[in-house]
């Protein structure tokens, strides 16, 4: 009876081995496009943070503004006030922007990674083929074999019965 030992090599060894490193490429691919979303998640994180700080000062600066109005101050420091909401207010803006810039990085970076699952779940199904195919090469060679096996067998039981067949004959 052949062992899995006894099996020639498969042919397609060399394309198995290039499929198995374009898999494990992929793995690579995709682990460098999951950090890359981290840290652009991060930095969002921080830009809210920021625009959170500047938002708070803008409240607090508004509500500076209303109590003034209500204690009755000078016009002079009222104006300067609301010069100075203006100047917080385009900081505002500003920091929206970068808001939303970061969140467009995110998604571009969300973009990527999936594009690397979709990629990385098509190296792993060429390699998945290769190794089925190899599965069913070596099932149909190992059957090849015991055929092959039985035939020499039944050669050698024929001949061996011949010669003492003949044996007796003579």
């Amino acid at each position: 009876m052949p062992q899995k030992s006894d099996l020639p090599p498969y042919p397609l060894a060399e394309v198995l081995q290039v499929k198995k490193r374009r898999v494990e490429a992929a793995e690579r691919v995709l682990k460098e496009k999951i950090q890359i979303l981290e840290a652009e998640k991060e930095k969002l994180r921080v830009r809210i943070q920021e625009r959170d700080k500047v938002l708070e000062h803008y409240k607090a600066k508004q509500q500076q503004l209303r109590d003034e109005f209500d204690h009755g101050t000078t016009s002079d420091k009222i104006d300067q006030i609301k010069v100075y909401i203006k100047v917080v207010q385009e900081r505002l803006k500003v920091e929206e922007k970068k808001v939303k810039d970061q969140q467009q990085q995110v998604e571009v970076a969300e973009k990527n990674v999936e594009v690397a699952k979709k990629d990385l779940k098509a190296r792993q199904k060429e390699e998945d083929k290769i190794l089925t195919h190899k599965t069913e090469w070596e099932k149909t060679t190992m059957r090849e074999m015991e055929i092959e096996e039985v035939r020499q067998e039944d050669d050698l039981g024929s001949t061996m019965f011949l010669s003492k067949y003949t044996q007796k004959k003579k």
